[in-house]
């Protein structure tokens, strides 16, 4: 064979190499076409009737009538049997259904509903879920829950400079006088703790705010008065911190210590003192400024003066428990997720709280009986927290103020003439045996 015949024969191999790959290609082109056409027909056969569906049935689904609850007999059966001019009730069946009396019901529902437009009645756009709810409510779950959180953002608003302030000079006169007549002079109420159970606490925290009983809280630090009277509240710290912890956190003496609390000056047994002080029991410090009771009191003027402490230390105690007698959702676990909601609804039971008092402060001032709101009848703003930048008091100042609230030897000296104060004051008036 010569080199032509060979020339020729590569020549015809690589030429028939060239038309199959060209084949190929055509092909594969072919190919990826039809499975063009065929999505593209699948996208305008198929695929639009199935949205349509969809959406017809997403409509028919927003578009039912609203379940009938009766409102509207609900609202005459309620303002027929409280509201009306001739009521089915009488006013103090009203108070210890609503835990208030009428007129101060009516001031909050006046204020809240002129506030928030949340609370005009107006035509509803939108369904409603199928929750039962209290036979006078006739109102969904998420309503009922929303409605909440709006009223405590509302009360809180409305009414929180009023009655969370702080005492002025009228009341620190008011609190002096009433601890001079049980024998306290410069006490203006006493602090103590106390542990609200959150059921739907978070399982990531249920350790941290894990309580005394096992189970997650919430402690609330409150001052109060012999008229049962907040006056400092201090809520949200995690139920695994006790009484003192509480309190390095709390700022019950943040005004003290800023220079914006009244002058307060007292003597007892010819000892002169410029800071008035709280009673409290044996977990708090031994700081000039809380006056605990006498463990074991073997002398007269001791068991005295311990009887006397713990009489009036009761009044916070009190407090607590006329709080959850008149707030069931206080008495109750929290139902709520968030700490914030659970905050509003301790504030705003605060001050609806100081509200009752200061209208029927005259009428049980010393002799509240609980057991009346005991198993009764019946079954978003904006952020008002205030920012300070500005150093309100000299830092020395502020040091020598904090050195005098927690001085030790002050106390030991203010405890031992108020025992001789008391004493001298109720001594013979009172038969304590041997």
């Amino acid at each position: 064979m010569n080199s032509n015949s060979l020339n020729e024969s590569s020549t015809d191999s690589s030429s028939s190499s060239s038309n199959s790959d060209d084949e190929g290609r055509e092909l594969r082109v072919q190919q990826r076409n039809e499975v063009c056409l065929m999505i593209q027909h699948v996208m305008h056969e198929y695929i639009p009737p199935i949205i349509q569906a969809a959406t017809q049935q997403r409509r028919r689904k927003s578009t039912e009538p609203r379940k009938d609850r009766g409102r509207e007999e609900g609202h005459a059966r309620l303002y027929n049997d409280y509201f009306a001019e001739v009521p089915v009730y009488p006013s103090s069946l009203f108070r210890r259904r609503f835990r208030m009396r009428k007129h101060v019901f009516e001031r909050l529902l006046n204020a809240v509903t002129q506030h928030d437009p949340w609370f005009q009645q107006r035509q509803l756009s939108y369904g409603c879920a199928s929750d039962a709810c209290d036979e006078y409510v006739r109102i969904s779950e998420a309503s009922s829950r929303l409605a909440l959180q709006k009223f405590t953002e509302g009360v809180i608003n409305l009414f929180g400079d009023q009655y969370l302030r702080r005492p002025n000079i009228a009341d620190m006169e008011r609190l002096l006088r009433i601890g001079e007549e049980r024998g306290f002079p410069g006490m203006i109420g006493s602090i103590d703790c106390m542990h609200w159970e959150w059921k739907n606490c978070p399982h990531a925290w249920k350790g941290q705010y894990q309580g005394r009983e096992g189970v997650a809280t919430l402690v609330l630090e409150a001052v109060a008065d012999r008229d049962l009277w907040i006056w400092h509240s201090f809520f949200g710290m995690p139920g695994s911190c006790n009484d003192i912890n509480v309190l390095h956190r709390s700022p019950v003496f943040e005004d003290v210590l800023e220079g914006r609390t009244p002058p307060v000056n007292f003597v007892v047994n010819g000892h002169h003192y410029t800071n008035g002080y709280y009673l409290t029991d044996g977990i708090y410090p031994r700081w000039a400024s809380f006056v605990k009771s006498i463990t074991s009191p073997q002398t007269r003027q001791d068991r005295l003066f311990a009887k006397h402490q713990e009489a009036a230390r009761k009044d916070v105690e009190r407090a607590f428990g006329v709080l959850q007698a008149r707030f069931a959702i206080i008495k109750k676990p929290s139902l709520a997720w968030d700490t914030d909601i659970l905050h509003n609804i301790m504030l705003a039971c605060i001050i609806i709280h100081n509200m009752i008092v200061e209208d029927e402060r005259e009428t049980y001032q010393n002799n509240v009986n609980t057991n009346e709101f005991m198993n009764a009848g019946g079954n978003a703003n904006e952020d008002t927290t205030e920012y300070r930048t500005d150093r309100i008091v000299d830092i020395g100042l502020y040091l020598s103020r904090r050195t005098e609230i927690e001085d030790q030897q002050t106390h030991l000296q203010l405890k031992n003439d108020l025992v001789e104060h008391i004493w001298n004051k109720f001594g013979n008036k009172e038969n304590l045996g041997n």
